[in-house]
């Protein structure tokens, strides 16, 4: 019933900026937050933040607050995850998620809908 897509993802330098976008359709009823995920090579899967869905609010992992930020075009099921300064450790698979329920988790547990996810790649 629920459909997430992601894009953007491309390979880019060290210091360039990049934008992710996601899409959710499909039965948004419930939905108490949208998050945004990575996982790299041989590592868990690492959440970045999320925006909840009625109110805005957003959140950013200690780990890339500061060059990271998650912002939604209206209507609301539009996510974006701005991107600046790369580094080559940001290197990974990006992925949206949507959750219902808590919508402070930060376990990729506790999302029940994923998109594909789109591929990061920044060279140095």
């Amino acid at each position: 019933q629920v459909q997430v897509v992601e894009s953007g993802g491309k390979l880019v330098q060290a210091g360039d900026s990049l934008r992710l976008s996601c899409i959710i359709t499909g039965s948004t009823t419930g939905i108490t937050a949208t998050g945004w995920f990575r996982q790299a090579p041989g590592k868990e899967r690492e959440f970045l933040g999320r925006i909840t869905w009625s109110r805005e609010h957003t959140y950013i992992a200690d780990a890339v607050k500061g060059r990271f930020t998650i912002s939604r075009d209206n209507p609301k099921n539009t996510m974006y995850l701005q991107m600046h300064d790369q580094k080559p450790e940001d290197t990974a698979v990006y992925y949206c998620a949507a959750r219902r329920g808590i919508s402070s988790s930060e376990d990729p547990k506790d999302y029940a809908n994923w998109g594909q996810g789109t591929q990061v790649t920044v060279s140095s």
